[in-house]
């Protein structure tokens, strides 16, 4: 039986994957849905098809899919930017037949914008990165709503030592924190909800020193003044491997934390940075910065060169973070890495 190239582009649902199957000259073969599971993908193409490429769309679960995909059935296939593929459209309508069939004239054409397939120990980090991120943003929610009860029944906070110091946590106890019997009660629940996240924050980060025992990366991250661990977690699994950049440049706009251009004709400008990127990186990236600034001879000076200029701090933060990526990704593309 002669063999058929074909050119595959997947629709990816939890529950289910638009398949689109199309031959060298663009005529599509088959374009139906399927089970989301490895062999009803590989039953919805013919025994004479061979694949020459794929892509689906990278979104939550597509990554695993893929790597299963390629791991089973031998398939080039490449994660496609969604972003990207969305821009290519010239249809404003949505469809999953259309949109596998998107994917399916992007491979063909040898044009889809790729998104780099973590393997499965960089995106089990994430998992746990994202998890010990979600109960930071608790512990927030709840020190916000614990002080909202004190300014509605207009508790003066004692001055000589700052909030959440042991000090504070028992002023806020005693008697002298003139809370109503409601207030109390709440003001209670509040602090044992801090309790249990702080705790379950602290199980984390163990698991999270447990997963990077071993790990290169982060112990070269650990080396650099200013760098602690939950900035080395964040960028190991968030970056992966820097080898993966060809330049500093490109990872400082992976990071966001390069200028947006704003040029037009002679008008030469910027427009502060960039709106991309995992917020989550960018953060850690930014406080990072912040430290250098205080820490390293080098950064400080920069700052006070741009400080005597007149540009300011968030500027300056910025300038800081751009230029230490660039130099850092140099120093790290070489690390050697399991994943």
């Amino acid at each position: 039986m002669e063999n058929v190239p074909v050119f595959v582009g997947l629709d990816y649902h939890r529950q289910s994957v638009q398949v689109c199957v199309m031959d060298e000259a663009g005529r599509v073969l088959s374009n139906r849905s399927c089970g989301n599971s490895v062999l009803e993908i590989a039953a919805a193409l013919r025994p004479e098809w061979t694949v020459r490429r794929a892509a689906i769309e990278s979104c939550c679960g597509a990554a695993d899919l893929a790597e299963a995909l390629i791991a089973s059935l031998r398939w080039p296939l490449s994660l496609a930017h969604p972003g990207y593929v969305a821009r290519m459209k010239h249809n404003p309508d949505k469809t999953d037949y259309a949109d596998a069939k998107m994917l399916a004239e992007l491979s063909r054409a040898g044009l889809i914008p790729p998104v780099w397939l973590p393997p499965k120990s960089v995106r089990d980090l994430r998992l746990l990165v994202r998890l010990r991120a979600d109960l930071v943003a608790g512990v927030r929610a709840v020190k916000t709503r614990l002080l909202s009860v004190l300014r509605q029944q207009r508790i003066a906070e004692p001055r000589g030592f700052g909030r959440w110091c042991r000090k504070w946590l028992a002023w806020l106890g005693s008697e002298e924190c003139a809370l109503s019997e409601q207030g109390r009660f709440a003001v209670g629940v509040y602090l044992d909800e801090l309790d249990s996240l702080r705790t379950r924050i602290t199980k984390v980060e163990a698991r999270l020193r447990d997963a990077t025992v071993g790990d290169d990366l982060v112990a070269r991250l650990l080396g650099i003044k200013g760098v602690g661990e939950v900035t080395a977690w964040t960028m190991r699994a968030l970056i992966g491997r820097f080898d993966r950049f060809v330049s500093g440049k490109q990872l400082a706009r992976f990071c966001a934390v390069t200028p947006r251009n704003a040029s037009s004709g002679p008008r030469v400008a910027d427009s502060g940075m960039i709106k991309a990127g995992d917020p989550q990186l960018k953060s850690v990236v930014i406080e990072a910065a912040q430290r250098l600034r205080r820490y390293e001879p080098r950064w400080r000076e920069l700052s006070e060169s741009m400080a005597q200029r007149g540009k300011p701090t968030s500027v300056i933060i910025g300038a800081i973070a751009n230029r230490w990526l660039r130099g850092l990704y140099h120093a790290m593309k070489e690390v050697p890495m399991a994943a």
